[in-house]
């Protein structure tokens, strides 16, 4: 059964919370003022997502929902993928550890503010690969039975993987804006392995998904317009 919405509000409120207080908690500073606005746009942009999702196109939540190895995708990418979660995890915590013990010197205040406007910026073409394409899976897989075709419009008419864009943004942005140098690496491997599925996710579509090949004629920036 379905939660009801004021349930919904109130497991998310309650997960909000729970987030807010394991950041600063693990940060041991309170008045972390660069953890509190860090935190309060991730819970704004992955409650906003989710409700969108569940509102607007449930296929798609249904289809994000799913466990990574549960879609017949390849076990690279589910390395991968799994190495782009960890890497996450470690990025959420692991600034809150540095500001504590101070492992890496602090970016100064222009890198934070820097960072804030990355992290917004990020969110758009993340949210925006949402409303432009139902078969946005976290899994690099065919769709075969929800009827998967190329989507061309919208964001994915200036480069070919909009939401890894986004993410990308996120991840320099969120790590800037809380000024940690740790989170910047933890960023650049990300990006890493994003570039690297890449290359693998596009030869799998352009072999198995009809009009893929022409897509990539006709849309020639993989992630960043003008650039690559």
């Amino acid at each position: 059964m379905r939660p009801t919405p004021i349930i919904a509000g109130l497991l998310l409120a309650a997960v909000a919370v729970v987030f807010l207080g394991l950041v600063l908690w693990l940060s041991g500073d309170w008045r972390w003022v660069e953890g509190w606005i860090f935190v309060v746009w991730w819970v704004s942009f992955f409650a906003f997502n989710l409700l969108w999702l569940r509102s607007r196109d449930p296929a798609l939540l249904a289809e994000r929902m799913r466990m990574p190895g549960s879609g017949g995708e390849s076990r690279s990418d589910l390395a991968i993928l799994i190495g782009i979660k960890v890497c996450g995890l470690a990025w959420i915590v692991v600034p809150a550890l540095d500001v504590r013990f101070g492992w890496t010197p602090r970016l100064p205040l222009w890198c934070e503010i820097c960072g804030g406007i990355l992290l917004l910026g990020g969110s758009f073409p993340f949210f925006r690969a949402f409303t432009d394409n139902t078969f946005a899976s976290q899994l690099v897989r065919i769709q075969t039975e929800r009827g998967q075709h190329v989507i061309d419009t919208g964001v994915y008419g200036f480069v070919r993987h909009p939401m890894y864009l986004g993410a990308s943004l996120v991840f320099f942005g969120g790590a800037l804006l809380r000024g940690s140098i740790s989170g910047l690496l933890l960023g650049l491997a990300m990006l890493g392995l994003l570039v690297v599925r890449i290359f693998g996710e596009e030869k799998l579509l352009a072999r198995n998904l009809e009009g893929y090949k022409e897509y990539l004629q006709r849309v020639r920036y993989r992630l960043v317009p003008h650039v690559w």
